[in-house]
């Protein structure tokens, strides 16, 4: 029987020992703006990242402004990240920010844009002054080395504006007789490049061609053009990026909507490779230069026959994806069934053990009683003898203290065996408790969360862009999963990290308020007592 109940507490044992899942890598990935380019970039970023069971993604978009990019880094710094993807807004003023995760230990990598500091640990683009060198060589050779042209930049002070801008201005000197009539200031949308067109006091009739520094700018020269019934058959536009899709620059060559454009590629998932080569201490280059082509009337078609293709393959690996998620949860829920068995499997065993201690105890007493009545009808026994007496003569003692010794020595096994008993039943549901198993999904929108918490025009439709949902889709889902709206669980995440705040630094309670996103610290007093029955200052009278 003995043996019976060891093998079934290894069986219990077995059944109910767990591995603990490594923890996943964490990428932050700070985007300097929200655009076409970008959400295609960050689809690659997340399908890449299916090749990999050890990354999360943690996205963060500035929106074109440097202060939220600076924060949106500083936050996923504190938040906890193992690696910082990062396109700077601008050369000089992100550096900073970038240069303190660095001096941290984490790993940077520079996409895209540059910076004016050195203290990255890799760089990956694509040549932006080629791009720039090779549009000023096909407008020149499709004027034939006779016209004037006016040129759109993107933001200033980014380096993609600068290289593309030195770039074209260095093909185009070597024409003489082709002008550069006009440089205007775009920041890489549609509409600074239609108003840009708009303020420009020249002749716009006199135009041969127009170059964007990207489609959308060139878009948008192009509308103003229009508007003002000065676009003729010979007025061209041209643009960089390329893009595959009904609205990308590859279309729009194809339907001569544009003259031509150039291919600059996003390559979301050598981004990732990159990243884990990083985090795996594997070989990587320090700087990646990648392949870009320019796009004409030419190779437009075959081009955009090409993307359509892959981006039907993407579609599908997505939906592959979705799949392969559902039998995560499914295993999940399978696990979850496991370890609900191996706890009843354990409870069965305890109750096993107890009722063998029982039967123990009460085989036990019977015996005993058994002795009792065998000692009623058993002959008087002679008169007792002192203690000293049976000393003397070698004899054992009474069979009373027999009695009394053995009742304590079987009071002191059983409380033994009740003790590790207990032990045992205790070690057995420590072992049993079931791993904290969070959805996908809102680890998703948590991270989407956490890294825009100090944005205070953020909003449930951005929460949803970022999650590549509709707003009603959000909701649903969020509602389905936690039982609470995006609004509360985005306050509630708010106001955690404001108590965090006041607790562990001393940043006043408007500082407090503005860093987690309120516009007004009434407001913030108002719904921190709400959700903690304290006002802030109170907190702050605590710590100190």
């Amino acid at each position: 029987m003995r043996q019976l109940v060891v093998s079934l507490f290894l069986l219990a044992a077995f059944l109910c020992s767990c591995t603990e899942a490594p923890q996943p890598y964490v990428i932050g990935v700070s985007q300097c703006s929200e655009d076409i380019w970008r959400n295609k970039q960050n689809a690659e970023l997340l399908m890449s990242s299916y090749l990999h069971d050890n990354v999360e993604l943690r996205f963060a978009s500035a929106y074109d402004s440097d202060e939220r990019q600076i924060q949106q880094i500083d936050s996923l710094l504190t938040a906890g990240i193992d690696l910082l993807i990062v396109a700077p807004n601008q050369v000089a003023t992100i550096s900073p920010a970038i240069d303190r995760a660095y001096d941290r230990g984490i790993p940077v990598i520079v996409f895209e844009r540059k910076t004016n500091s050195r203290k990255f640990t890799a760089f990956m683009s694509a040549d932006n002054y080629e791009m720039g060198r090779q549009m000023g060589e096909y407008i020149a050779k499709r004027l034939g080395g006779k016209g004037r042209v006016m040129e759109v930049m993107g933001l200033k002070g980014s380096s993609p504006a600068i290289d593309r801008h030195k770039g074209f201005t260095d093909a185009i000197g070597r024409y003489p007789d082709i002008t550069i009539a006009a440089t205007l200031q775009g920041d890489w949308t549609e509409q600074s490049a239609f108003k840009a067109v708009e303020s420009y006091g020249g002749e716009l009739n006199s135009i041969d061609y127009v170059f964007a520094q990207n489609d959308r700018m060139a878009m948008g020269a192009r509308k103003a053009f229009m508007q003002h019934n000065a676009q003729s058959a010979k007025t061209r536009f041209c643009g960089i990026d390329g893009l595959p899709g009904e609205d990308g620059g590859i279309r729009l060559v194809r339907d001569s909507i544009l003259d031509a454009s150039y291919i600059y590629p996003t390559h979301g998932d050598q981004l990732i490779q990159l990243a884990v080569d990083i985090l795996e201490g594997k070989p990587y280059e320090k700087e990646t230069h990648l392949q870009s082509a320019l796009v004409t009337r030419d190779n437009a078609d075959v081009l955009f026959m090409q993307s359509g293709e892959i981006m039907r393959q993407a579609a599908y690996l997505d939906q592959l994806h979705n799949k392969a998620d559902s039998y995560v949860q499914q295993l999940d829920t399978q696990r979850t069934i496991t370890w609900l068995a191996c706890a009843i499997i354990a409870l069965l065993l305890v109750a096993i053990v107890l009722l063998y201690l029982y039967y123990i105890g009460k085989a036990n007493m019977q015996r005993e009683r058994i002795a009792n009545t065998l000692w009623d009808l058993a002959p008087e026994p002679e008169p007792a003898r002192s203690e000293e007496q049976v000393t003397e003569k070698g004899e054992e003692p009474t069979s009373g203290s027999n009695e009394k010794q053995a009742t304590e020595r079987s009071n002191e096994a059983e409380e033994k065996s009740e003790e590790h008993v207990t032990e045992k039943s205790e070690d057995r549901a420590e072992r049993s408790e079931e791993p904290n198993t969070t959805s996908l999904f809102i680890t998703r929108f948590r991270s989407v969360v956490e890294t825009r918490l100090s944005d205070s025009e953020l909003s449930v439709e951005n929460l949803a862009a970022d999650m590549h949902l509709s707003r009603v889709q959000l909701y649903r889902k969020v509602k389905a999963v936690s039982g609470s709206t995006p609004n509360e669980l985005l306050r509630s995440a708010r106001l955690k990290r404001a108590y965090q705040l006041l607790l562990t630094t001393d940043k006043s309670i408007s500082e407090v308020a503005y860093l987690v996103g309120f516009t007004a610290p009434s407001y913030f007093t108002k719904c921190f007592k709400e959700e903690y029955g304290q006002l802030p200052g109170e907190i702050k009278k605590g710590v100190d």
